[in-house]
């Protein structure tokens, strides 16, 4: 039947050629039979003309339209009847359509029957519409005609075929077509769809197009299957028909497999299609995707899409945006702006879909979700997951959520946001407005990464939008500067900085909001000030200056009246703001990139650069704060080198002489005064004997402050002399020194005698007056030595770079002065409690800095870091071995008892209450340059040369002893804390205050953490001699000591220095290699530098090593120092150092073990402490457990190890005592070990796949094996609550015991209903031992109930509940096994966790029928009937008493 089909249909084909052939050679005009009188009334006697003029169609000649006089649908009608009462009906019907072929042969005539007709005058009031079909389309309209008609239509068509119009611009073709549209009734669909498909066949190209995309307009829905199969195939054999063909296709209701097929087809043909075609090809095959094909269609559109046709045509967009934001686009050509074209009509295809589609929304962010690579995530997924975001509503929250994670995973990188608004800023152009508020929500994350990519999408807004979308960027980072959160601030105010350089012109086009933000000051930390001055400044001061004038006017306003204020706070916003702007007005423009086309600076400005500071000068002279504020913020300038060198060499000797003046005096002149102590001349590095020496005047000056504190102000004041405050001799002498350095390429030598001239002070020593001494006296000589501390800090700061080996020296003389001074300064402070130091940094929001004391500042405390050392050191600081981690658990820790231990064991002589650590004064020392630390690299001996007369008198061996290295060491454990770990690691608690985390680190926070990395990195070699030789000590000390800390011969003080050094060099270890920059592109050749580093100290540095190789022998070097930890503080950072390495190498896994055994041995060693309870942090310990058993073979294995092996030996074990194989573990420390087994026990069977009946026995087997283990570690685990009954323990105990049960509901309850039948005995002993620890929390909550214990009782509710599920599931299994009278019920009484019940008012009273059964199902192996069909086994579980309603306001 389908082949004589297919023969009648090529028949018929043939002969549609011939008459087109035909039609082709004999020309139109040659066909008009008679020439007809314009505008007359057809008049001849065919049954065709008469039958028409009686049913009101009068017929007309030439052009003019023929006329109806009757409405259409009574036209019809009278036509019918006429037709089907005639007498010779149906012969009538021939004769007439006889008369309709005649009539048409003349052009015009058909013409005016394929036109409309014209309605008469008088008619047109009547009923229906005013359109008026032509005479064809009324004639298609009656049923009797319509087959005959339309046979004539197509019999007529081919003569038109292949002209394409005619004289008076009408496409015959076309017009017939017409009117086969939208016809009421198709009486013979399938003869019409034949032939409609055959003239497609032999119609010329630009035909066809037209002839298909009116198919859904011509046929019924009964003919769309037939249609879509001949079009399908028609699809495979002419590829310029596919856009017609799936424009229809789209719109036919068609089989979903035809649809699957064509859209098979298509994907293969992506590859080659034009991209004029691509939108509708996109449109159909996302049309035609369905709920169970989503994802896999999207995943492999996402693939060829971006490849083969986005970023090639649209990079053409790319080249053009550098045109755009010049002037107005240009096109080279309309090939490129129809390529551009069809790139947005793809787009907007696209956002079409996944408006109106959910499935296709969500799948497709489900496929980019997929990706795990960084190296498969294209430009056109994130520019997807843009337009999704603008367009469904109902998927921001999980855009967001997939953003966040592949942000923090690093999927998602900043070249990547760049190429895709490069290549797609038209696009995204149109999604602006969502775009800003994508980047408003990230901004709102806690973590930095996140925070940075928001501001990524702000900075690109920007570059490629239009000034539209600028301003509103710039309005939406001024909101964020004002929202008052401190990342949000920083982050904006860099943000700012950027579009600054990005492009100055159209940001000083709205500096208008920018210089808004002056309203908000009050609001800001220094470091934010600085950074908007900076940004205003820059704005200001910038190459168009008359445009800015208005920002200099509001700047200049703000600053005079900030200056003039008396409180603290509003002066600090002044000098920061002033020594700001003069940094821009007085920058040097040979070397600055923000001041392009201007000149060198003149001398007008000149002067108006040293007014301003003159300015700054006189309103701050009066506060001793403020002039340290001033020289501060000024020294950071000059640091800078921008400051042009007129205004430098004004400012240097204006310096030079103001120190002079006020610091220095002749060493020859005794201080007269009547001063409490003997003035003494102090650590001089010279002897002078002759009169030219000088001294640093400190004590006078001290004396006579606090003479004027008690009275004396207004003596100085009347007198005229101006008062000089020792506060300000450190910040004073670095900016002196950097002026200096600055002027003479960094050579000191006009400066150099600073160096080793001696103080005027007293003997520091207190000795036995200690206790004599006044509180007045102990808090002057606190203030005494920490004013000399500072300025010795500053001292080594200065002169730390010098290169010869007397100035090195010196410098290391001057860090023992410093170490030395801390110890008397601890024994003063240990006497006077409520002393509060003089400032040494001053770009505090408030001087109401106050020390923090051990105990009410234990917040501070933990956030700046707490030392394992003897002594803290001198800069302000962060962490501490405990509270590294705990930041990076992000958990909280508490300063422990042993880190008072130590420092008491350092020094065996002290009191208990003379334990004092410098580490809560940290403010009150000046910063250590990160410089400074250059001085690692002298080894521990450096030549000392005593020079007296240019004669050689001696020569000393100066080393850097362990006290000295542990000060530098602690200093750059906590620079490298601050700087290099995300601050989400170290998030400041709510209600902190702003910028306290940056106390004591202004000047490190001028430089980026880039640099920071840099100048560690170029100190590996020094650490790793220095953490070699310790390692060496610690291994002499255990072969001489078998491992003894306090046996013979062992300094304590010497081990513990050792020792707190070992951990702060695998600290800043950790905190290099654990820096988040490594990750970006530009910083891999610094990572490969430390890598090469670590390498080479076990073997020669070869040239272009591969990073796996690097990274697999620093992994091994790092290793071998297991064998010397003297703590567990050094055990944990060491493996945490090992796992940061690990997680670099691309094939980490086989490390993994290692990892795992060197857990196990730091958890199975006993560790040299006085009391073992106390010398393991809880955080620290928890997170080496942890760490074991996620990189443990077997977690279950290993549970069951330390549950089996440890906690008997814990039981058995005296009371203080603590498991022989594991020593970490004791009474003290087992709740951490058990919350550890119980999370990670709960972790592991949660991360099992639930079996299915579809799985291999082999695998059933395996699975329930699995199972069986798991529930064995949980009995045992649960079981030890009887033993360890402590509320910690049972808390932990409540919570992860309704988490096991509800993962044994999830993946082991699917697992037993299809292992049943064939592991009957192994199912029902799973069931018995699961069911009495079931019962065991049951017990439980009863015994929560009894104690009224609210931490616990909130857990008990959701604990029976699940209860109650296992017991429903449990039946649902045995019924679904035909077991169901294997399942019984009965009432389970309420026992505490002794097995004594509970007596409740309602079982005394006996009322039976008040209690709601508690199920127990006890599992008992039944017997078995002999065919084998039945399980008689009693199978019961258990549940729950709830005549005892639990409720968690109890």
């Amino acid at each position: 039947m389908v082949s004589k089909r297919r023969l009648s249909k090529s028949e018929d084909k043939e002969s549609l050629m011939e008459e087109a052939s035909k039609a082709r050679k004999q020309p139109l005009s040659k066909k008009t039979k008679k020439s007809h009188i314009p505008n007359a009334v057809e008049e001849n006697d065919s049954v065709f003309v008469k039958l028409l003029k009686t049913s009101g169609v009068i017929l007309k000649t030439g052009e003019s339209q023929n006329q109806l006089a009757v409405d259409q649908i009574i036209f019809q009608k009278k036509l019918f009847q006429t037709l089907r009462k005639h007498p010779s009906y149906p012969k009538i019907i021939e004769e007439f359509v006889s008369g309709l072929e005649s009539y048409i042969e003349d052009q015009d005539s058909f013409r005016n029957c394929l036109l409309s007709c014209e309605r008469l005058q008088d008619e047109e009031a009547s009923m229906g519409t005013s359109y008026s079909k032509s005479l064809i389309k009324l004639l298609l309209g009656i049923d009797i005609l319509q087959p005959a008609i339309i046979k004539t239509l197509f019999e007529k068509l081919p003569e038109f075929l292949f002209e394409k119009m005619t004289s008076d611009g009408i496409n015959m073709p076309r017009l017939i077509i017409s009117q086969l549209k939208w016809l009421d009734r198709v009486v013979d669909g399938k003869d019409l769809t034949t032939k409609i498909m055959q003239l497609i066949s032999v119609a010329p190209e630009y035909l066809q197009h037209d002839f298909i995309t009116s198919l859904p307009e011509i046929l019924g829905d009964s003919q769309h299957a037939d249609v879509g199969k001949e079009l399908s195939d028609l699809l495979m054999e002419n590829t310029s028909l596919t856009v017609p063909i799936l424009d229809v296709l789209s719109s036919l209701r068609l089989d979903p497999n035809l649809l699957s097929k064509v859209r098979q087809l298509m994907m293969g043909k992506l590859c080659s299609v034009r991209l004029d075609d691509l939108p509708v090809i996109i449109k159909f095959i996302l049309h035609s995707i369905t709920a169970t094909d989503a994802l896999e269609v999207i995943s492999e559109l996402r693939e060829k899409l971006d490849l083969q046709h986005c970023i090639l045509p649209s990079r053409l967009q790319a080249s053009q945006s550098k045109l755009k934001s010049k002037g107005r686009p240009s096109y080279s050509g309309n090939q490129e702006s129809r390529g551009q074209d069809c790139v947005i009509l793809l787009f907007d295809v696209i956002k079409s879909a996944v408006r109106y589609e959910k499935i296709i929304s969500e799948a497709w962010i489900k496929a980019i979700e997929s990706i795990d690579s960084v190296s498969e995530h294209k430009i056109f997924d994130l520019a997807m997951l843009l337009i999704i975001y603008s367009t469904n509503t109902q998927t921001k929250k999980y855009i967001e959520r997939v953003l966040r994670n592949k942000i923090r995973s690093g999927c998602i990188q900043e070249q990547l946001l760049q190429s895709t608004f490069c290549i797609h800023h038209l696009v995204l152009k149109d999604v602006c407005p969502s775009i800003l508020s994508l980047a408003q929500s990230l901004f709102h994350s806690l973590d930095q990464s996140i925070i940075s990519f928001g501001s990524l999408l702000y900075k690109y807004a920007f570059k490629f939008f239009d000034t539209y979308c600028q301003q509103e960027v710039v309005g939406a980072l001024v909101t964020h500067i004002c929202s008052g959160n401190e990342a949000e601030v920083d982050t904006a105010l860099d943000a700012l900085l950027e579009l600054i350089l990005l492009n100055p012109s159209a940001m000083r086009l709205n500096s208008v909001f920018v210089k808004g933000i002056l309203d908000y000051l009050d609001n800001m930390s220094p470091q934010q000030i600085r950074k908007l001055f900076y940004i205003l400044s820059t704005l200001a001061f910038s190459k168009q200056h008359e445009a800015s004038s208005h920002i200099q006017d509001d700047m200049h306003l703000v600053i005079r009246k900030q200056l003039s204020s008396t409180i603290f706070k509003y002066k600090l916003i002044g000098i920061i703001g002033a020594v700001t702007m003069a940094n821009i007005m007085a920058t040097d423009r040979s070397r600055s990139n923000l001041t392009q086309g201007r000149t060198d600076l003149s001398n007008e400005e000149c002067t108006q650069v040293t007014t301003l500071l003159q300015l700054v000068h006189s309103c701050s002279e009066q506060s001793p704060w403020a002039s340290a504020l001033y020289y501060d913020e000024f020294a950071n300038l000059i640091q800078g080198g921008k400051l042009a060198p007129k205004v430098l060499e004004w400012v240097g000797q204006t310096i030079f002489d103001g120190f002079q003046d006020a610091f220095v005096v002749d060493f020859c002149v005794v201080p007269e005064g009547d001063f409490s102590f003997p003035v003494k001349a102090l650590y001089g590095l010279e002897e002078y004997n002759t009169r030219d020496g000088i001294a640093i005047n400190l004590l006078p000056l001290l004396f006579s402050q606090d003479l004027a504190k008690d009275g004396g102000r207004m003596t100085s004041q009347e007198s005229g002399q101006k008062l000089v405050s020792p506060l300000c001799l450190a910040p004073h002498f670095r900016l002196l020194r950097l002026c200096v350095e600055r002027q003479h390429n960094g050579n000191l030598e006009e400066i150099d005698g600073l160096l080793d001239c001696p103080v005027f002070l007293t003997d520091l020593e207190p000795g036995e007056r200690l206790k004599s001494m006044s509180a007045k006296e102990h808090s002057f000589m606190c203030s005494l030595i920490f004013l000399t501390l500072n300025w010795f800090r500053e001292v080594v700061n200065a002169f730390c770079q010098q290169t010869s080996p007397e100035m090195k020296g010196k410098v290391l003389t001057r860090l023992k002065h410093i170490v030395e001074l801390q110890k008397i300064l601890e024994k003063y402070l240990a006497v006077t409690p409520d002393y509060v130091p003089p400032l040494a940094n001053f770009d505090l929001e408030t001087l109401d800095v106050t020390p923090h004391t051990s105990t009410a500042g234990s917040a501070k405390i933990r956030k700046k870091g707490k030392i394992g050392g003897r002594k803290r050191k001198a800069d302000g600081s962060k962490t501490s071995s405990p509270d590294t981690l705990s930041k990076e658990d992000n958990s909280e820790c508490h300063p422990t008892p042993s880190d008072r231990s130590q420092l008491n064991k350092e020094f065996p002589g002290k009191e208990e209450k003379m334990s004092v650590s410098l580490q809560n004064y940290h403010t009150f020392f000046r910063e250590l340059d990160i410089e400074v630390f250059s001085i690692l690299h002298c080894g521990l001996v450096t030549k000392f040369i005593l020079d007296t007369e240019m004669h050689t008198e001696a020569t000393e061996v100066v080393q850097l002893g362990p006290p000295e290295l542990l000060f530098l060491l602690e200093d750059l454990a906590q620079k490298v804390e601050n700087m290099l770990i995300p601050p989400v690691a170290r998030r400041v608690p709510f209600l902190k205050n702003k910028g306290s985390r940056d106390i004591g680190f202004s000047h490190l926070r001028q430089r980026s953490s880039q640099e920071i990395a840099h100048c560690v990195v170029q100190l590996l070699t020094p650490m790793c001699n220095h953490l070699e030789n310790i390692h060496n000590y610690f291994q002499c000390l255990a072969t001489e000591n078998h491992g003894v800390v306090d046996g013979p011969g062992v300094k304590v003080q010497e081990y513990y220095i050792m020792a707190s050094c070992y951990q702060r060099l695998l600290q800043i270890f950790l905190g290099l290699f654990s820096w988040g920059g490594f990750f970006e592109p530009e910083n891999r050749n610094l990572l490969y530098s430390a890598l090469e580093v670590l390498t080479s100290r076990l073997k020669q540095r070869e040239h272009e090593q591969p990073l796996e190789e690097l990274l697999s022998q620093s992994f091994h070097y790092l290793q071998n120092f297991h064998h010397s930890i003297p703590s567990f503080q050094c055990a944990f950072y060491l493996i945490r150092l090992l796992m940061v390495i690990l997680e670099k190498s691309t094939a980490p896994a086989q490390n993994k073990e290692k990892i795992a055994s060197l857990a196990r041995q730091f958890l199975c060693r006993v560790w040299p402490s006085g009391e073992e309870k106390n010398n393991i942090s809880s955080d620290q310990l928890h997170a080496l457990l942890c760490i074991y058993l996620e990189h443990t073979g077997s977690v279950l294995k290993a549970i069951e190890e330390i549950a089996g092996v440890g906690v008997p030996e814990l039981i058995n074990s005296p009371k203080a005592a603590s498991a022989s194989t594991f020593p970490t573990l004791s009474r003290h420390t087992f709740v951490i070990f058990f919350r550890v087994m119980m999370a990670e026990l709960e972790k592991t069977v949660r991360g099992l796949q639930a079996g299915t009946a579809a799985d291999s026995q082999q695998i059933h087997e395996e699975k329930l094996l699995y199972w069986n283990m798991a529930v064995r570690d949980f009995s045992v685990l649960i079981n030890l609550i009887k033993v360890f009954d402590s509320r910690p323990v049972l808390h932990v105990c409540l919570k992860y015991g309704r988490l096991f049960v509800e993962a044994f509901l999830k993946q082991c309850m699917p697992l037993l209903d299809f292992s049943f039948r064939k592991h009957r005995e192994d199912v029902l002993s799973l069931l018995e031992t699961f069911q009495l620890d079931t019962r065991l929390l049951h017990h439980l909550c009863g015994h929560s109930k009894i104690h009224q214990d609210m931490r616990l009782t909130k857990h008990v509710p959701l604990l029976k509940k699940t209860l109650e599920l296992l017991v429903c599931r449990v039946k649902a299994m045995l019924i679904l096994n035909n077991c169901r009278e294997a399942f019984w019920l009965g009432n389970l009484k309420n026992r505490d966790l002794q097995g004594e019940e509970i007596i409740s008012q309602n079982s005394q009273e006996s009322t039976a029928d008040e209690s709601e059964d508690d199920m127990s199902s006890q599992v008992s192996k039944s017997k078995i009937t002999e065919d084998g069909e039945e399980d008689e086994a009693n199978a019961e579980e258990k549940e729950q008493d709830s005549d005892e309603i639990y409720d968690d306001s109890e």
